[in-house]
């Protein structure tokens, strides 16, 4: 797999007229490209100077060393009946995406597996019914959402874990349960960030 890379492009939209501007399209074209890419942090902004920018965090910040080596992921597994509030320990320095994998032991139907952060932020939900042992994986680190290793769709956002400890929701069809798993690899500080 091939080095992700983050690129910044600003570009300056100037108006025909004089006039209030009622709505903006952005439609991004690629041509004779291969791979995958992501558009991240589009901000419209009036005025010459910028403002509100925030770096990407990738030149930031690294996996957690103990001892001089990374330190391995960490797995998180249960079982769920109905609803549960699960808490994850993330000794980071900083946030961690959380991989996430459900395995009902009931089929369920369409929209009733949910999963938030805290008391119900950050929530995604899944709009198609799930069957009895699928693997349903909504993964942070490679920003997907599969069933069974094949592409499925999704409502919402992908989750991640707070640094020290955080708190997640899984919501599921009431009276099923499903084994889920949560694996998270803890990162810190990478240095000074300018």
């Amino acid at each position: 797999m091939a080095k992700v890379k983050f690129i910044r492009l600003a570009e300056v939209i100037n108006k025909k007229q004089d006039k209030r501007v009622m709505s903006v399209s952005i439609k991004p074209t690629l041509y004779d490209c291969t791979g995958m890419i992501w558009f991240t942090d589009i901000q419209l902004q009036e005025g010459p100077v910028l403002n509100g920018y925030a770096p990407h965090t990738e030149s930031r910040l690294e996996k957690l060393k103990e001892d001089g080596s990374i330190k391995n992921p960490v797995w998180f597994n249960g079982v769920v009946r109905s609803e549960e509030t699960i808490i994850l320990f993330n000794v980071g320095e900083t946030s961690a995406g959380l991989d996430i994998h459900i395995y009902p032991k009931l089929s369920m139907s369409a929209g009733t597996v949910k999963l938030s952060q805290g008391i119900g932020g950050q929530q995604v939900s899944f709009p198609r019914e799930i069957e009895k042992d699928d693997d349903l994986a909504l993964l942070a680190s490679t920003r997907t959402c599969t069933k069974n290793g094949v592409s499925e769709p999704k409502e919402g956002f992908y989750q991640y874990s707070a640094a020290w400890d955080s708190k997640h929701k899984v919501i599921l069809e009431k009276g099923k349960s499903a084994r889920v798993l949560f694996t998270m690899q803890e990162m810190q500080d990478g240095g000074e960030p300018f």
